[in-house]
């Protein structure tokens, strides 16, 4: 049962402080190290209204437990923008709570406001905790990603 305390809103300038451990903790469980200068840009991004980036932050008790970022982006498929959900994270110790899923209808809500087409998302293949919330949210695409880094 979701815990009905958990709260979603979007991010503010003074919430960078409450942001960064949860933005450190995603990139320790994906075994990255993005670096401080690419961390303080996309944070400016966030608050810049004529960014395509957003981010919100889930708190209980006055503590923020949980973000996602997301993207909107154009399609050459439809006349409304995709909205891909990029990052998503739940403190280890909270996870189960519902936050995780109140952090993604948080996005459903915004995409749909927005008129966006789709909201999508990629994940490791080896993440099957989260494959459980996601199997029940949302459709798998049947779409193999494939990358070149520059």
């Amino acid at each position: 049962m979701p815990d009905e305390s958990t709260e979603i809103r979007p991010i503010t300038a003074p919430d960078f402080d409450a942001w960064l451990p949860l933005w450190r903790g995603y990139q320790t469980f994906y075994k990255v190290d993005i670096p401080d200068d690419v961390s303080k840009q996309t944070w400016q991004r966030f608050l810049d209204a004529n960014e395509p980036m957003h981010a919100a932050l889930a708190w209980q008790d006055g503590k923020a437990i949980g973000m996602v970022h997301w993207i909107y982006h154009r399609s050459c498929w439809t006349s409304g923008d995709y909205c891909y959900l990029q990052d998503l994270y739940v403190d280890e110790k909270l996870r189960g709570t519902g936050a995780g899923r109140k952090l993604i209808e948080h996005v459903y809500d915004d995409a749909g406001k927005t008129g966006a087409a789709r909201v999508y998302w990629l994940i490791q293949d080896d993440n099957f905790t989260a494959m459980k919330l996601y199997d029940r949210i949302a459709d798998k695409s049947g779409f193999i990603q494939y990358r070149k880094m520059l």
